[in-house]
């Protein structure tokens, strides 16, 4: 009996043996598994949902009865009836102040941005009372200023000044510019309705920091003409750097007047001064704020009281008083004016747009508070749309009286409003004041604004970052200061469209290599300690396999192939048996990837290579069976992993390992 136990444990002891022994030579391997079919509609549904709705707009109106579902999409439309309701006499403290700083900052910003349209000086100030109301009431930024600025009314010139004459044509030029604004507005609410914001990413931030910095320096070009005191009828028109340095230096000789000189060197030493106040020190934020509007009160009473009109200092002499006056009956919506002008509304509102965006989702971040891009896009476009009909030009957020408003402590959108009413009173009773304030002062005021726009930090952190992005960078820069605005613009464009291009059709692959004592396996250029395998080629691809560049792909790898074989025939190395290719990034395949692998799988069979595949995603699993690529190579070729693969094709090797 006892005999008979002993044979029993024995036996046991070596089942155990034999079965410990046998997992370490075949441990178990998990299949790449293959996902349950989807509904094609229910596919397409999820798919429009994740490009169009990827924030859950509708979230909100989940389970909720039909009159909350009512309030709540007036709120979505007009949200300041939800903060509103909560809004106090301490909130209204903070906009009050900083809704008059960011006023005494617009005013004269916006005569000076309204000449770079070329329009007449109350234009400016109409497009900061009607927008920034209607903003107001739709936006959904706490922080952000809205009215004209430098940029976009350069642009806006430029573009309408390309197709009609603003001096002997006034009136067609100032119809054109209504028309390009509401065509602005147009297209930008209509990216809003349709969600459609995603578009304005296609412009990269290198290319924008370089199409600013050039803009900047443009602005600064055109504004040589006031600052000097330039009379010459003849002057330039153009806007790239040659040609208006050429005519600065050619009227040198009689055009210049040195009392506006003066008056030009002196205002603009002291904005730059007071700027400098203001980043050193941001608790005296208010000084950069103020020094504008301080500047146009002290220039103008030294002209009034020393009469130096006279003298050759060119003055604004007039502005138009009131509140803005409608011009639906301008717009044109027939001819072909029509054409142009939502042409040039298009490119504008794009631009606007950018800003906008850009300014918003900053201070939103530095709040903390959430910014839906899609409904900034449509309260941009109303209140650009309602601006056209009443005698505004294109109005964006601008970045400086943002920055203004957000440091003064803003709290809502109704310092926007404040800012609209000291504008009103402004048109109302104070616009005489201003008939004798010299264009000089404007210029100052311009130049010390845009110097802000060249981001000298941003382009060398882009250079050390991405040298193609600096390459877009400087292209727009460039592009702006030496041909035109509009061309720097499209380089930029054009510039970002090629990167995208580049990184679609030329993906990155790697040589993947056995990070020592470990399963693991990475890229040899990142890891020099990984070593590769004798025998077999692993290559990662990292991007989704498209018509694009699946050609490119397949080359590719059989490049590698080739550069190994050569490797091996020098020296005493196992031939390449098998390659491998890692899948993990891959997103998704396309009919001409599958077709691409399909070449590749022929070419390796006639070198006796096995191709063999690690982790595919269920996108493209579910693509490879539905093709019958699986069962080409073999469902015994698809592993979960690069070490699955590497321990089913070199047994002996992960063994001594």
């Amino acid at each position: 009996m006892g005999h008979s136990t002993d044979e029993e444990l024995e036996t046991k002891e070596m089942d155990i043996r034999s079965l410990s022994s046998s997992q370490r030579q075949a441990p178990y391997m998990y299949k790449v598994g293959i996902p349950p079919k989807q509904n094609l509609f229910k596919e397409f549904k999820n798919t429009v949902k994740e490009t169009f709705f990827a924030d859950d707009p509708l979230r909100p109106f989940k389970d909720q009865p039909r009159s909350r579902k009512f309030v709540l999409g007036v709120q979505a439309i007009f949200p300041i009836l939800e903060w509103g309701r909560n809004y106090s006499l301490a909130k209204f403290r903070g906009d009050l102040i900083s809704g008059l700083t960011i006023a005494s900052l617009c005013i004269p910003q916006d005569i000076g941005y309204a000449k770079l349209a070329n329009l007449s000086p109350q234009y400016g100030l109409y497009s900061s009372f009607i927008p920034p109301l209607v903003y107001a009431f739709m936006g959904s930024s706490r922080d952000i200023a809205i009215g004209p600025v430098a940029v976009v009314s350069l642009l806006l010139g430029t573009l309408l000044q390309n197709e009609i004459d603003h001096v002997t044509h006034k009136e067609e030029y100032l119809r054109l510019a209504f028309t390009a604004t509401f065509f602005a507005g147009i297209t930008q609410a209509t990216l809003g309705i349709l969600r459609l914001g995603f578009l304005i990413d296609f412009l990269s931030h290198a290319a924008i920091v370089g199409f600013m910095g050039g803009a900047a320096i443009t602005i600064a070009l055109q504004q040589l003409k006031g600052f000097l005191g330039i009379k010459n009828k003849n002057f330039t028109k153009k806007t790239d750097i040659i040609s208006v340095m050429h005519s600065v230096v050619k009227s040198a000789h009689h055009g210049w007047n040195w009392q506006t000189i003066v008056i030009g060197v002196a205002f603009l030493s002291f904005l730059l001064v007071a700027k400098y106040i203001g980043k050193k020190n941001k608790k005296l934020f208010w000084v950069p704020a103020i020094a504008p509007l301080i500047s146009v009160i002290l220039s103008t009473f030294f002209v009034y009281i020393t009469h130096a009109e006279k003298e050759g200092v060119e003055i604004v002499r007039y502005i138009e008083k009131g509140i803005n006056p409608s011009s639906v009956s301008k717009i044109y919506f027939s001819g072909e004016n029509l054409a142009k002008g939502f042409r040039i509304g298009v490119v504008a509102g794009m631009i606007a747009l950018t800003e906008a965006v850009a300014i918003g989702r900053t201070f939103a971040s530095m709040k903390d508070y959430p910014l839906d891009g899609n409904k900034e896009m449509v309260a941009l476009g109303t209140m650009n749309v309602v601006g056209s009909m009443t005698s505004c030009y294109v109005a964006t957020g601008s970045f400086s009286r943002s920055a203004v408003n957000y440091m003064a402590g803003c709290q809502t959108a109704v310092s926007n409003i404040v800012m609209s009413c000291v504008v009103f009173l402004t048109l109302e009773f104070i616009t005489p004041l201003f008939k004798y304030t010299p264009n000089a002062i404007l210029a100052a005021i311009i130049i010390s604004a845009v110097i802000g726009l060249m981001d000298f930090q941003a382009a060398v952190l882009i250079w050390k970052i991405d040298k193609f992005d600096f390459i877009a960078c400087m292209g727009a820069f460039l592009g702006v200061i030496f041909v035109s605005v509009e061309i720097g613009l499209l380089i930029a464009v054009s510039i970002s469209f090629a990167k995208i291009l580049l990184q679609v059709t030329r993906p990155r692959t790697a040589i993947l290599g056995n990070i020592p004592r470990t399963t693991v396996y990475r890229n040899i250029q990142q890891y020099p300690e990984a070593t590769k395998v004798p025998g077999v080629l692993i290559v990662r691809v990292d991007s989704a396999i498209y018509f694009s560049n699946s050609n490119y792909i397949k080359e590719r790898i059989l490049r590698w192939l080739t550069d190994e074989e050569e490797e091996t025939k020098g020296s005493y190395t196992t031939n390449i048996q098998f390659l491998i290719v890692e899948m993990s990034p891959v997103t998704d395949i396309d009919t001409s990837g599958i077709h691409a692998f399909e070449e590749l799988y022929r070419s390796l069979q006639k070198r006796d290579v096995q191709l063999v595949l690690a982790n595919p995603g269920p996108v493209v699993i579910d693509k490879l069976h539905a093709s019958n690529f699986a069962n080409l190579i073999g469902e015994d070729k698809i592993f979960l992993t690069v070490a699955d693969a590497v321990g089913t094709c070199c047994p002996k090797l992960v063994e001594e390992a």
